[in-house]
Order: structure tokens, then C-alpha cells, then sequence
């Protein structure tokens, strides 16, 4: 059973979580609800869930902080921030702080209990329409868009094909759906891969995306 913490400063929408999750899936239990980050730590601390769900903007302590003092104390507890805004600045602030993903609270029920339950495998999670923002318009230059000197100097040895997996890597696609999307069988794909990671010095995917959300 996988335990959740919903933090969550409105509370008709933390309830409503509740009820989602209780209704869609019999592996997940609602250990309790934070009002706050202040409350999100303290319960952290109190009832050891495996994942907690945070907001970003709250009163008293916002998710982005309380996400950096659960991870410090509990670094093997999985954050999943669930917000309403996924602008690029605390996309990063929260990945860099130690959240294991970035959701909009439009996601599907779907989506998010598999996010959850996908945790567990080291995957980072964030909306596929963050990540579109984040990372293709940084990354696909097929606008004559130039990337920022850090990136540029970081990733300058990637071809464009190298790139294009690169921003797919990032966003959690794996070897089999990368080739789906690419018209590239999986061989090609994983020999890519292998590439990308001796170019960049990583060596695993967690790695990617940490890497494409801090430069």
C-alpha cells in the first residue's frame, strides 16, 4: 500500500483528491492532509508517508521550501508537487529543492495515480504541457531560437537528433516510446542514448532530467 500526505491550502480541492484517490485506486491510502507547508513537515515527520502530494503557493510555508526540509530530513520520501502554475522558475526551484516530479492539478485521475505509483522506479514526473514549455523551446532550435550560454556550453557536442531524444529522455519517455515517436527502432534509440550519456557524463535518465531543469 503506498501512503500519501495531500498538502493542499484549499480545502474543498484537497478533499476532492482524497476522494479521487480513494475511489480509483485500492493501493493508495490518504495518510492526511497539511493546510500548509509548516503542517506538511510536522505530518511528514508524524506519519511517514511514501509520497507526499504538495502545492507550491500556500501561506505560512510555501511547497518549494517545506519540499527542501522534507527532503533534507527524509531524502527517501518521494514529493510530487501538484500545482496550478508550471511557469519554469519553480519548475526548476522544486526539482533543484528535491521533488521528485511537477504536476498541474488539470491531470487526470489517470495519470496522476500512475505518476504516483511510477515513483517508486526513480522516473521523475512532470505534465507533459510543462515540459513542453521547459524543455522543446530550449532545446529544438527550429526557430532560429539560441540556447542560453550554460546549455550552449553544456550540450554543444549534441547533434540535433541527439537533442530531440535528449528533450524526450527528459521528459520520461522510454527507449521503446522515444523510437515510436522518432520512427527509429530501439537499437538505434538505446545506441543514441548510450552516446548522450558519455557526451554529458551521466548515467541514468534521473540524471537527465535533473540536469535539463537546474541549467
Amino acid at each position: 500500500m503506498i501512503k500519501v500526505l495531500l498538502v493542499d491550502d484549499q480545502m474543498l480541492f484537497a478533499q476532492s483528491l482524497k476522494m479521487t484517490i480513494e475511489n480509483y485506486a485500492k493501493d493508495i491510502s490518504v495518510a492526511g492532509i497539511a493546510s500548509n507547508g509548516s503542517e506538511a513537515v510536522d505530518m511528514a515527520a508524524a506519519l511517514s508517508p511514501d509520497v507526499v502530494l504538495m502545492d507550491v503557493y500556500m501561506k505560512k510555508m510555501d511547497g518549494i521550501y517545506a519540499t527542501k526540509l522534507i527532503h533534507q530530513r527524509f531524502p527517501d520520501m518521494k514529493i510530487l508537487m501538484l500545482s496550478t502554475y508550471g511557469d519554469d522558475d519553480n519548475v526548476r526551484q522544486a526539482l533543484i529543492a528535491g521533488a521528485s516530479g511537477y504536476l498541474l492539478k488539470d491531470v487526470s485521475p489517470t495519470e496522476l495515480l500512475l505518476s504516483i505509483r511510477s515513483l517508486g522506479s526513480g522516473m521523475i514526473q512532470i505534465s507533459p504541457d510543462v515540459v513542453k514549455k521547459l524543455l522543446l523551446k530550449k532545446y529544438v532550435e527550429d526557430d532560429g531560437h539560441k540556447p542560453d550560454e550554460p546549455f550552449a556550453s553544456l550540450v554543444k557536442s549534441l547533434t540535433r537528433r541527439e537533442r530531440e531524444i535528449f528533450t524526450f529522455l527528459a521528459t520520461g519517455y522510454q527507449n521503446d516510446m522515444i523510437a515510436r515517436e522518432l520512427n527509429l527502432t530501439e537499437q538505434t534509440v538505446r545506441n543514441y542514448v548510450s552516446t548522450i550519456y558519455d557526451k554529458l557524463g551521466v548515467k541514468d535518465r534521473f540524471e537527465i532530467i535533473r540536469l535539463a531543469n537546474m541549467v
